[in-house]
């Protein structure tokens, strides 16, 4: 992305250090849905630098949030931003605003991507670069251990390993040795953290309660899916909106036989009507979310 090189965008410096970071971050102002729809449009289709900079501007709250996450990794909390902010760079290139979400929905998986591999490029001691068990247990132990209530360091009771391999589906041997290899790499949440050293560690703790931006985006998501899914159910006839809805809507689903009693069939024939309907349930999703898509393009502000 050449334009990268000229945004210009806040820095962690010596001068000013974490503090000073997280104030001017706080002085960009988000995007209303309009806004980001008309801003992305204008950096992917005119080269607007501007408008891809607003974009960048207005979630840099959340590159910080996410990167304050892996604060206990024993690296310098101004490179793990650095790094999530080259993941929200990517994603701002890549977005596309015609599929009807939010760019911080969408970014989030860039950001936690380039996150993570910084982390784990700079990890000497934790070679988990082709095992996938080994990534999740690296990045998931300290926030099962505090689930836990296991604050302090040192090796693991067989019961709590036990129970942390049991969640991740990972052997206890495993969990040990990761437990043992990061908790070298620990230190005091007293220690100070940025270059001007007037925050701790203790001060960073983050609030794992979803955002604003998040929550909106979620919330946009599951609206949007559950409006589509109740459209299309009406375009079953009763029996088999019933039959779809017992077998792939509930929690417990209804057996074959079961239904097939209650209609007088057999299984084999409530599988098929089932079948059936999914199919025609998937396509009216698709041309329904296909008709959103075009009403969204002519709905957006001009460029």
């Amino acid at each position: 992305m050449a334009q990268n090189r000229s945004l210009n965008l806040p820095s962690i410096s010596a001068e000013g250090g974490l503090t000073q970071y997280m104030e001017a971050i706080k002085r960009y102002p988000l995007l209303t849905p309009e806004q980001e729809y008309s801003n992305a449009i204008q950096f992917r289709d005119h080269d607007d630098l501007a408008a891809g900079q607003r974009m960048v501007t207005s979630h840099l709250r959340l590159v910080a949030k996410i990167a304050m996450g892996y604060r206990f990794y024993g690296l310098p909390v101004s490179d793990l931003i650095s790094e999530g902010n080259l993941g929200l760079m990517r994603a701002v290139k890549k977005f596309e605003p015609e599929k009807g979400f939010r760019l911080a929905t969408y970014a989030m998986w860039w950001i936690k991507a380039s996150i993570n591999e910084y982390v784990l490029n700079s990890w000497s001691l934790v070679k988990v670069g082709t095992v996938a068990a080994q990534k999740k247990l690296f990045f998931n132990l300290r926030r099962l251990k505090a689930k836990l209530g296991i604050y302090e360091e040192g090796e693991l009771t067989p019961e709590q390993a036990a129970e942390i391999a049991a969640e991740l589906s990972v052997p206890m041997a495993d969990v040990h040795a990761m437990n043992r290899r990061l908790a070298r790499q620990d230190s005091s949440l007293n220690m100070p953290v940025g270059e001007d050293g007037d925050l701790q560690r203790m001060d960073l703790l983050v609030d794992d309660r979803i955002d604003q931006e998040e929550a909106l985006a979620v919330k946009q998501e599951r609206q949007l899916g559950s409006r589509l899914l109740r459209d299309a159910l009406e375009t079953l006839n009763d029996r088999e909106r019933h039959i779809i809805t017992e077998r792939r809507l509930r929690s417990a689903p209804i057996t074959l036989e079961d239904l097939g009693k209650q209609y007088g069939i057999s299984r084999e024939r409530v599988r098929q009507i089932e079948n059936r309907a999914f199919d025609k349930l998937q396509m009216a999703v698709r041309k329904a979310a296909v008709a959103l898509e075009g009403a969204s393009r002519l709905a957006a502000p001009a460029g």
